[in-house]
């Protein structure tokens, strides 16, 4: 975990001119980045018509995600907090319009103007405080506040993340559905070490039949109701811990009587404590109301 880049630095100091460059030149980071965009494109589900979208691509970098977006014919706005970053991507004259920015603070983009947004592996981010004043709720909140209110109505955002945690994972997602937004994670290849991603897939609106979410994709070899499960290696219960039998609890109260109070009074008495009398009160049951 502790070479995971948002454990090292905030983004705008890790990806600085050498590593921004470093990491837009691997072959191998390409070939990622480019099957991660593809696959949340897929999720996006946007109509067939050849019509170009506006989308959004959200830690767009230095425009690796964004190639994707036009090759497929769409035009899109890349946001980023990394200067070196968007400098790369101007240097590789990328066709979407880049902006720089820091999502935690909110998207400030007109109201329904985006037909669409994915982003890949820059959500978790959010979940860093990288600074005193940084409050990783906060900011989930004006994060996802603001993109659901620059999303048409029913548009779709994908964001491929990595959760530290199942506590993350439900953290970012109870803070887009506050939003308003419905979806939920989307797994793909859920029992592969290697292969295994997740994608936030959300819809902006109530959830209905036409926003049902997508099933992940799965090994040959798996059926396809393990893709539709939501249950990590984190989450997995085992049937005998959650099935074991438990100690049936002794259900009798004991009752203390008359007999009881008058002992524990003479007692009392003995270690020369001020008692008061016994009558024929002592020790009776008041009733419900005077």
């Amino acid at each position: 975990m502790s070479s995971r880049p948002e454990f090292q630095a905030p983004p705008e100091i890790f990806y600085n001119d050498v590593e921004a460059r470093k990491y837009t030149n691997s072959s191998h980071i390409q070939d990622i980045q480019t099957k991660l965009s593809e696959r949340a494109l897929e999720l996006l589900a946007l109509p067939d018509d050849s019509i170009p979208r506006l989308l959004l691509d959200i830690g767009c970098g230095s425009g690796l995600s964004g190639e994707t977006l036009s090759e497929s014919g769409h035009h899109w706005i890349g946001l980023d907090i990394s200067q070196a970053m968007l400098d790369v991507a101007l240097d590789r004259e990328v066709e979407g319009d880049l902006v720089l920015g820091d999502m935690g603070q909110g998207i400030g983009l007109r109201t329904g103007v985006i037909d669409g947004a994915i982003s890949i592996s820059a959500v978790q981010w959010l979940c860093n405080a990288d600074k005193s004043s940084h409050e990783p709720r906060l900011r989930l909140k004006a994060f996802f506040g603001s993109l659901y209110r620059s999303l048409a109505r029913g548009a779709r955002a994908v964001f491929q993340v990595y959760p530290e945690s199942v506590a993350q994972r439900e953290l970012i997602t109870s803070f887009a559905m506050r939003a308003g937004f419905s979806g939920g994670v989307v797994v793909d290849y859920p029992h592969s070490t290697k292969r295994r991603k997740e994608f936030l897939v959300l819809t902006c609106g109530p959830p209905s039949v036409s926003t049902a979410l997508p099933t992940g994709k799965v090994e040959d070899e798996e059926s396809c109701s393990d893709a539709s499960s939501d249950d990590g290696d984190e989450r997995t219960v085992s049937i005998s811990e959650r099935h074991r039998p438990t100690k049936k609890r002794k259900l009798t109260k004991k009752v203390r009587g008359r007999q009881w109070v008058l002992q524990k009074k003479e007692q009392m008495r003995k270690k020369g404590n001020i008692v008061p009398p016994d009558t024929k009160y002592t020790a009776r049951k008041r009733k419900a109301r005077f």
